[in-house]
């Protein structure tokens, strides 16, 4: 018996309205000779996916997709990679490999010679460029460049979960997604890292961390081009560029990007500060350190430019500042390399690429058949 949802019956005037659908709206033309033959066929043009793979529960519309499919699992892989032992069952699978390993990028971006290791990666960057995003969610129309995102993000409109965990009661709109998360009660972590010996919940995230090995990076940024071994870092990464900070400072309100930033920054509540502004109650463990902050209140600027006479607070203040006489541009814009004297221009030019990526969206019905 699968682990995942079992076939469905199909009743007799859903059999009639789908053949009524291929009489009616000529979906693709193409012909059968026997009703069942139709009726097997018409599932490609459904979103059903009914039957499901038992090892990583990937679903398909026929029973001969899934069968085929499965052979990904059982058949034998005899090309192995000399550099980190990885095997695979084509000859040609192992030589797109192999770019992992020898920095090899034969695939080349014809608008920003961007280059890349295996062709579909290209395929996806292109994306960038056309602002293209052909994954399109039913529910809510919000476009992705990928399937797989689209995949994670149907999650959030799956409100029927029939499987309850019985520790934390916790609902789950798969057995499957139930069985692994049994394993944060247990302990348990039966995937196992060949090369570290690091252990996971789920397979899906020990093949993901296999990249850090190979040095593959397949999960890349659509704003900045960036890769990375982990899908979960790439959605980290985006907050750089839509300026989310959802971690903040119990203490003092402060934002961070990442939890680990937020991490850091607590140690300055922790650590003793014992000099304390007599204005707005700030503490600082230096005596220096408030002297400093007072000019804030004083509004005193020691430190003058000695090309323009603008006057500073801060020494560090003024040193930044001189770049814009020098020329230097130290801050570059890592989308179309456009450099700036001061980091908070980068950051406001940074809008220009976020905004092109992530307000496009297409109103083209993608998944009709003409």
């Amino acid at each position: 018996m699968s682990m995942c949802d079992p076939e469905p019956h199909i009743k007799e005037e859903e059999e009639e309205q789908l053949i009524s659908q291929e009489e009616n709206f000529d979906l693709c033309g193409k012909e059968f000779k026997e009703k069942v033959s139709l009726q097997t066929h018409m599932s490609v043009h459904s979103e059903d996916r009914p039957f499901a793979c038992d090892v990583c529960c990937k679903r398909f519309h026929t029973k001969k997709h899934l069968k085929a499919h499965m052979k990904l699992h059982t058949e034998e892989k005899h090309f192995t990679c000399d550099v980190c032992n990885n095997r695979f069952k084509v000859k040609e699978s192992l030589k797109k490999h192999m770019r992992s390993h020898t920095s090899e990028k034969p695939f080349v971006c014809s608008i920003c010679s961007k280059r890349f290791s295996q062709q579909d990666h290209l395929k996806r960057h292109m994306g960038v460029h056309t602002g293209e995003k052909p994954f399109i969610c039913s529910v809510c129309s919000k476009g992705f460049t990928q399937q797989v995102n689209l995949k994670s993000h149907m999650c959030v409109h799956a409100t029927e979960k029939p499987f309850i965990c019985t520790v934390c009661s916790k609902g789950f709109s798969q057995k499957e997604s139930l069985k692994s998360h049994m394993h944060v009660h247990t302990g348990q972590r039966p995937f196992i890292c060949s090369a570290c010996g690091k252990g996971f919940l789920r397979q899906r995230n020990l093949k993901s961390h296999m990249n850090v090995h190979t040095g593959e990076k397949p999960f890349v940024c659509g704003v900045c081009n960036k890769g990375f071994a982990v899908q979960k870092n790439v959605e980290r990464h985006m907050r750089v560029h839509t300026g989310e900070k959802p971690f903040a400072c119990d203490n003092c309100g402060r934002r961070f990007h990442e939890k680990a930033k937020l991490k850091t920054h607590l140690k300055v509540h922790s650590v003793e500060q014992p000099f304390s502004c007599d204005v707005c109650g700030t503490r600082f463990k230096r005596k220096e350190n408030i002297k400093k902050h007072m000019r804030i209140h004083t509004a005193e600027k020691p430190f003058v430019c000695s090309v323009c006479r603008k006057r500073f607070s801060r020494q560090e203040t003024l040193k930044r500042h001189m770049h814009v006489h020098t020329g230097e541009k130290r801050f570059m814009c890592n989308v179309c390399s456009k450099g700036f004297a001061l980091k908070h221009h980068l950051k406001n030019h940074m809008e220009v690429h976020t905004n092109i990526v992530f307000s496009h969206r297409l109103g083209l019905d993608i998944w009709s058949c003409h």
